[in-house]
């Protein structure tokens, strides 16, 4: 994806922090570790699907993530696709 692409595509998930090296980050916060593993199993299944996999690390109630393309070493669509897929399943995990 092109500047242009990017900072488009980066209006559509306002939450998502844009990073230099071409990686998008956000991070997630939850009530308590169950609601956070619940949201990571979900979000992993997407990923399957996708065969697109993110770098995330989980600490009690946050969940750490960090998007880009490892075969491209650049964001993709489909690192878009899934930031946003995530943010929907944060929706719905939110009390």
């Amino acid at each position: 994806m092109n500047d242009k692409q990017i900072e488009s595509a980066m209006k559509e998930i306002p939450e998502w922090t844009l990073l230099e090296g071409n990686r998008i980050t956000r991070e997630f916060k939850f009530s308590n570790f169950r609601e956070a593993f619940s949201f990571m199993t979900e979000c992993a299944l997407v990923a399957e699907r996708l065969n697109h996999h993110p770098n995330w690390t989980n600490s009690y109630k946050k969940v750490f993530v960090e998007l880009f393309t490892h075969v491209e070493n650049a964001l993709t669509e489909l690192d878009f696709k899934l930031a946003s897929e995530m943010d929907e399943i944060y929706t719905r995990h939110l009390p």
